[in-house]
């Protein structure tokens, strides 16, 4: 019905379905490299916002809904999700987002130009617990001097997880590029969660950790490990036998 509000495990969708003939389309299956802003969405936005990992885009969503002068960019692997969030954005009548099914990391490195972006986002990265798979982890040293460098002068990295492991070494690895500032509670602008993933783990009564990283004009000369932390997980530390210690940061 037009004008009516949707609910994910009880919390508001935001923004109201339109009529029909209000809806647009948020999807995007080009392949450019760059990504070219300006013709997908027919300006040169005042602000660039990018949520890589976007999931169902409820984040995006409700960031477009609310700054309708900055333009926005979900990517993720997972089909259904981006169906998901490209739906619902088209029922809301948005033109500033689009969503596209792909690789972050890929398209951080392959699609997104030095000094084009000012906010990029990653909500709940997948920490992989098994010993096996740490190399899939996201956040290395060399993601984030890629995200330094695709975010302009005064740019701003959004992280949050539920896992402890993950963000103490997020609080260490990020401090290099940026000037991470811990979110001592809920987002103001959406105090029941997020995204999807944050609303399930309140629910589950897990912590959720957030921080707002500025960029930094010049890196500091530190030392940045690689993400090889145990993800406290039984069968990790199983798997790990008796190989060099995990170290914990």
């Amino acid at each position: 019905m037009p004008g009516a509000a949707e609910f994910e495990f009880g919390v508001p969708i935001p923004g109201r379905v339109l009529p029909r003939e209000r809806w647009t389309r948020t999807g995007y299956r080009g392949d450019d490299r760059p990504f070219p802003w300006e013709r997908v969405f027919g300006r040169d936005a005042a602000r660039r916002v990018v949520d890589l990992g976007c999931g169902n885009g409820r984040y995006l969503i409700a960031s477009a809904l609310a700054r309708p002068d900055a333009d926005h960019l979900g990517v993720d692997l997972v089909q259904r999700a981006v169906d998901f969030g490209a739906h619902r954005a088209n029922m809301r009548g948005l033109s500033n987002v689009r969503f596209a099914v792909g690789d972050a990391v890929a398209w951080l490195f392959e699609r997104l130009t030095p000094d084009s972006v000012d906010e990029i986002h990653v909500y709940h990265p997948q920490p992989y617990y098994e010993q096996a798979e740490i190399s899939k982890r996201m956040l290395t040293p060399e993601f984030l001097e890629r995200v330094w460098l695709v975010l302009r002068r005064g740019g701003l990295l959004v992280l949050q997880t539920d896992n402890h492991a993950y963000w103490k070494y997020l609080r260490q690895a990020v401090s290099r590029h940026f000037e991470p500032e811990v979110v001592p509670g809920p987002w103001p602008d959406a105090p029941q969660g997020r995204t999807r993933r944050e609303i399930i783990a309140r629910k589950k009564g897990l912590t959720v950790w957030r921080m707002t990283a500025p960029r930094r004009a010049t890196p500091r000369a530190v030392e940045v490990p690689p993400p090889d932390f145990d993800a406290n997980r039984p069968a990790f530390k199983k798997r790990a036998g008796n190989k060099r210690p995990r170290r914990v940061v």
